[in-house]
């Protein structure tokens, strides 16, 4: 299957489908190895990565442009064939909310049961999402646990009284990598060849990205 193929099938085929959200700029072993975790524990016949085009809690940093970022995922996931782009987020004017999000993926596989992959310290910022009530309506959550977080869950229940019955956890080692760090070491010429897949490391030196 080439990777032109592998981009977002309009099918349902696949009935179980997790949605990976973020910048991916640039993706890495963290967030391969959680869409791992969440495929094997939910599972899931395919993990959709989403990459963002502009989030509106983060308009304050610069990213890649979106044809970059869709690349290197791309190129990240291409060992894996349960995994598959999805341009859901990328195709589209902003601004860019995960409800809306959910609402494309959902238009496009009517017939699957969809699963938003997150961490647990997102459920502080769930209430700050638009219509938080419509995402768990939409698909149910698979949370990463992270020892030694717990969530307001007093906040989160008294304004999303069904949250807890929407919620799958997942258990997994986390990998601490985070793409900020990532672009401050290329930034400082450090080594990154442990943090990102090697197509994705030859991909974002040959565009000279984050120097």
């Amino acid at each position: 299957m080439s990777e032109n193929d592998r981009v977002t099938h309009h099918s349902s085929l696949f009935t179980r489908i997790g949605i990976l959200g973020g910048t991916f700029d640039p993706p890495h072993y963290g967030h391969l190895a959680l869409a791992e975790a969440a495929l094997a524990q939910r599972q899931l016949d395919q993990v959709l990565f989403a990459p963002a085009g502009v989030q509106p809690l983060k308009q304050e940093e610069r990213s890649s442009t979106p044809e970059h970022r869709a690349r290197m995922v791309e190129l990240a996931i291409a060992d894996q064939p349960r995994f598959v782009l999805s341009r859901a987020d990328l195709d589209r004017p902003g601004p860019h909310y995960t409800v809306d999000l959910l609402t494309i993926i959902q238009q496009q596989y009517p017939d699957a049961a969809l699963w938003f992959i997150m961490g647990e310290d997102s459920l502080s910022d769930l209430l700050r999402w638009r219509d938080p009530a419509h995402v768990i309506q939409l698909a149910r959550l698979a949370v990463l646990r992270r020892p030694g977080y717990e969530p307001d869950w007093a906040v989160l229940d008294r304004a999303l009284p069904d949250l807890r019955a929407q919620i799958d956890w997942i258990d997994h080692a986390e990998l601490a990598i985070s793409a900020s760090d990532i672009r401050r070491r290329v930034r400082h010429g450090l080594p990154i060849a442990a943090l990102v897949p090697e197509r994705v490391l030859a991909y974002l030196v040959a565009q000279r990205l984050y120097t």
